[in-house]
């Protein structure tokens, strides 16, 4: 199956909604603990900096997307923060590697030069993985930081990328 990574467009949203509640719902990676609606998604996806999509080329269906926004302000508002999805039907198939790529190509767009993630929860083996050999840098763990949804406590671990 061959995938192309473009800007989300608004056709897209309801899709968007459906795979980003799929991780939701699972507890074991995003912090939200609410679902999006199709307004809410709206809202929130127009609010980022970046946000696209992982679609086939033949079928034109929405496989993942990623989010990608400031982690901060001011005198750190140079470093971004990022959010990736993909449908559990995908997962497996790289589609993750193509969105985290984008995200990285696309950082001096928006004036990042540093991406960080603030929570990669320690048992996200297969995330944990794709960050290190795409030249992420771990930089620390919070022990017990991320509840998941069966309520057990688990460590999460920062990493950073830097534009070279």
């Amino acid at each position: 199956m061959k995938i192309i990574i473009r800007p989300y467009e608004k056709q897209d949203v309801a899709a968007m909604v459906a795979i980003w509640n799929e991780v939701v719902e699972d507890g074991l990676a995003f912090p939200q603990e609410e679902g999006l609606t199709l307004e809410s998604g709206n809202k929130f996806f127009a609010a980022q900096s970046r946000v696209a999509v992982a679609q086939g080329q033949e079928n034109k269906k929405i496989y993942g997307l990623y989010i990608l926004h400031p982690n901060n302000v001011g005198r750190v508002g140079h470093i971004a923060n990022a959010s990736y999805a993909v449908t559990k039907a995908a997962r497996g198939l790289h589609i993750g590697e193509l969105l985290v790529k984008d995200s990285q190509n696309h950082l001096l767009d928006f004036g990042f030069k540093i991406l960080q993630f603030n929570a990669v929860v320690i048992s996200n083996v297969h995330a944990r993985h794709l960050y290190t050999r795409l030249g992420f840098k771990e930089i620390g763990v919070v022990p017990k930081g991320f509840r998941n949804k069966q309520g057990v406590y688990e460590d999460i671990v920062l990493y950073c990328y830097t534009v070279e």
